[in-house]
């Protein structure tokens, strides 16, 4: 059962939320209470919502004495914070770090897997007073966190071990004292790759001494951030074996992969690892609610203007935002802590403020103890939010995935997620946040309309009994690993033959590469092994040029014009979409108008608004490939992979915004169209193609939408690219037809690296293109899914920027059969001549 009696109501009893029964027979009733009627006024409809309650069974802790190992300071910290005996996986993992080994902790959210790495950290330390630690976490918050508790346990050590945060909001003077003084210095990659390694020099001390690398949310570091901080890893090791004769040892932790051993190993090129994967935490009871809202019907331009998954929302008349807001204030009215997740920033924002105008009916005494939390804001609003988080002040807030990560907010009861978050680790991930400290959760996943969405409505098994996605990184990628040799020769020479167990096989033509662009240079040695090679290029700190997150250097700052206060940071990529002259901009659930843009400063000026309406924009983006209109045969060897027209070029991706238009709120009546002159965005990229053949768009438009096909199609390819190299699927991203954009759209199926400039990996599958496309039409045709629109396992993708819309599997399935027969009539033709490039 799981409810909270809060409150009185009229006749003076206890009211609860939700009473969640299991019965004799396994049938699953749900009563509900709610205090807006006007909402949810029957449990028979809240049971018309709720198509699926997974509950998920409490599991007994297993607790073992603190080892003997640990010295009386240890046990002594342990029991100021109130722990006298260990989770079983948190003394087995302390013991194989001390005993000198590697270690993976790869057990559930809120497993206490901080102490699996502070205690042996703290044990090292305490011992020999010249021993340091590095600590890295991929968030500032994540390192603020780790330090408020790192300074409670060392209470307990009476050793002067010093600690601190070394990262970009670390003052100078601070970075001085630290680089002399810290023993235990907790960053980030990028700072570690930016401030740490370029001037090594200057820590030494640190270096020298470095007896223990962390590395918390190991899960985080896949794809692009995963191959560079992999890279950046292994500069690390290099460097403390090369210079500084140490050799640390590694402890990780994650939460939510398949493949925890086998990604934690590549992450920094280790041989051994030991994997520690049986929970001995307790967890309580959880019911996970899959919430399917009664959509109505709307007009094409309802949907033109919102899409089916909410990424245009702006209005309470979509009926998922208007659910989960009402669930919010229903969790808040009850005193539940509560977090509602939200798939982006826009959506974190009208749920925040729909939630309000609820309570502001109903309870207006709960207005404030609700707000927002995700990426733009700026950091001092983000940790001032954490804290009254923590400290109860706040007992809700609407979040991106930014709170996804363990930062401690506190006990949560309720998680509610809009829309499915991109992928079932995630959705764990989410999830996992309610429950701490022993008692009894609740999560609800309300779901849009879109394809995605509803497959898991209609199997949940899908979700609960699924896979969680394996975290993958190539270190290997030629392009990446030439980005850090150049840093690491400018660290310390490069040498052939010491370096390539750090950076693999690849090394060697990494550096003729770096040598042909003016790079690297050597000494005479006629020996090719014994050769030195040092930095000779022109820029004095290369890793300034290398962006390892694809994080954007251009920002708008959007600016209270009364106030004269700085309201939010975003992104050039993203800020048409929210701030132009007469935007309506959301910030913490209330509504400004932009007055002013200035782009020469890139400061929007806004002011609170009362308005009736929101505003959207008109926009569009292109893949314009540059090299060329039509592809042309690679030049094969007989012996190499099967021939293919398919060509990896440079591209360009350009995000255009024309207008935008004021929508009337309830009704979405259109009230007028407006203009906008806005600089285009863009970027460099790389991309892989094959065109498809006009004839084949014939036969396909007679029965099936021919866009819908090649979205299918550039997904079904997408889905099997990791069968032929190492890759994270984020780092590649399809050609996805708008299906509201009646131009012209390129007849290809395309896939294009995510990250600007590009990772590489494009042009490393392209020699594979038709082996994809017989692996893509084999998916097809074997996934027994009878929807048109497929299934995740075929040709939905769960990150697709036009969530799943527009897409046909079998329109996909005449297209890559027609192109396959293309293929093969055009070297048959060919097969006595020499294809020109």
């Amino acid at each position: 059962m799981f409810w909270k009696e809060m409150k009185q109501n009229g006749q003076g009893e206890a009211v609860p939320l939700l009473r969640i029964l299991i019965q004799s027979n396994d049938d699953v009733m749900i009563q509900v209470n709610c205090y807006h009627q006007k909402w949810l006024s029957t449990s028979e409809r809240a049971l018309d919502q709720m198509v699926h309650v997974e509950k998920i069974g409490a599991r007994k802790g297993s607790y073992v004495e603190i080892p003997n190992e640990l010295s009386d300071k240890s046990k002594s910290a342990l029991k100021s914070i109130g722990i006298n005996k260990l989770y079983s996986h948190q003394a087995e993992s302390i013991l194989a770090s001390l005993s000198g080994k590697n270690v993976v902790v790869a057990t559930m959210t809120s497993s206490g897997k901080s102490v699996c790495y502070n205690l042996p950290v703290l044990e090292a330390l305490s011992h020999n007073f010249s021993s340091c630690a590095l600590y890295l976490f991929p968030t500032k918050a994540l390192a603020q966190d780790q330090l408020r508790a790192l300074l409670t346990l060392t209470n307990g050590f009476d050793c002067g071990i010093n600690i601190g945060v070394y990262d970009g909001d670390t003052s100078q003077k601070e970075r001085t004292w630290l680089r002399e003084n810290a023993r235990l210095l907790i960053t980030n990659p990028d700072m570690l790759h930016m401030a740490i390694l370029p001037l090594h020099r200057q820590f030494s001390r640190i270096l020298s001494n470095l007896s223990f690398v962390v590395i918390d949310e190991a899960h985080a570091y896949k794809g692009a951030f995963g191959c560079h901080t992999a890279l950046i890893l292994r500069r690390l090791r290099r460097l403390c074996s090369h210079v500084y004769g140490s050799d640390p040892s590694f402890v990780f932790c994650t939460a939510t992969s398949s493949n925890p051993i086998e990604h934690c190993m590549e992450l920094a090129n280790l041989s051994t690892l030991e994997l520690i994967e049986k929970d001995g935490s307790p967890s309580s009871e959880k019911f996970f609610v899959l919430w399917n809202p009664a959509l109505p019907l709307r007009t094409e331009l309802d949907k033109s203007e919102f899409g089916i998954d909410g990424r245009n929302a702006s209005d309470k008349s979509l009926s998922p935002i208007s659910e989960v807001s009402h669930l919010f204030a229903e969790m808040v009215q009850h005193g539940l802590r509560c977090i509602a997740f939200c798939k982006s920033r826009k959506l974190c924002e009208l749920v925040l403020c729909y939630t309000r105008e609820i309570l502001e009916e109903v309870a207006p005494h709960l207005v404030n103890s609700i707000c927002a939390y995700r990426a733009g804001y700026i950091s001092e609003d983000r940790r001032r939010i954490e804290s009254e988080f923590f400290g109860g002040k706040l007992c809700g807030i609407a979040a991106t995935n930014a709170l996804e990560l363990g930062i401690d907010v506190g006990h949560i009861d309720v998680t509610l997620h809009l829309g499915f978050p991109g992928s079932i680790a995630s959705l764990w991930q989410q999830a996992g946040r309610s429950g701490r400290r022993e008692r009894s959760s609740l999560a609800v996943y309300v779901a849009f309309e879109g394809p995605l969405d509803q497959y898991f409505m209609k199997f949940p098994q899908k979700l609960f009994c699924g896979p969680i996605e394996c975290c993958h990184i190539d270190a290997q990628n030629q392009q990446v690993l030439e980005q850090h040799l150049v840093c690491a020769a400018i660290e310390h020479p490069l040498s052939l033959l010491y370096d390539e167990k750090y950076f693999g096989s690849g090394l060697s033509k990494a550096i003729t590469a770096l040598k042909n662009r003016g790079y690297l240079t050597s000494n005479p040695s006629n020996d090719s092994l014994s050769k030195i090679w040092s930095y000779m290029g022109h820029e004095k700190r290369p890793s300034r040029s290398i962006s390892i997150r694809a994080i954007e250097a251009e920002r708008y700052i959007v600016i209270d014009k009364q106030l004269n206060e700085t309201l939010e940071e975003i992104e050039e990529s993203r800020a048409f979409f929210q701030v132009y002259e007469g935007a309506v901009y959301l910030h913490q659930g209330r509504t400004y108008l932009v007055k002013n843009l200035d782009l020469s400063r890139k400061i929007a000026y806004c002011e609170k608004a009362v308005v009736d309406y929101y505003t959207k924009t008109r926009d569009y983006t292109d893949i314009h490939i540059v090299g060329g209109k039509i592809a042309y045969p690679a030049r094969v060897s007989k012996d190499q992979l099967p021939k293919t027209t398919a060509q990896a070029n440079p591209c360009s991706v350009t995000t255009t915004w024309f207008g935008f238009r004021r929508i009337r709120r309830g009704s979405n009546q259109v009230l007028d169209t407006v203009d906008l002159s806005l600089p285009r965005y863009s970027y460099e990229s790389q991309a892989v193609w094959i065109s498809v053949p006009q004839s084949l768009k014939i036969i396909v438009e007679k029965k099936y939408s021919f866009r819908a096909g090649l979205h299918a199609a550039c997904h079904a390819v997408l889905h099997v690219v990791p069968l032929y190299m190492r890759c994270n699927l984020s780092d590649l991203a399809p050609e996805c037809p708008n299906p509201y954009d009646s131009r012209f759209f390129p007849e290809r199926i395309l896939l294009y690296d995510q990250h600007p400039g590009g990772t590489g990996v494009s042009k490393q599958i392209q020699p594979y293109f038709t082996e994809l496309l017989h692996s893509a039409l084999e998916l097809l045709t074997c996934c027994h899914c009878s929807s048109d629109t497929g299934c995740p396992n075929c040709v939905q993708n769960l990150a697709c920027q036009e969530y799943n819309e527009l897409i046909n599997k079998d329109a996909a399935i005449i297209i890559i059969k027609g192109v396959l027969d293309a293929e093969k009539t055009y070297f048959e033709g060919h097969s006595d001549s020499t294809p020109s490039c």
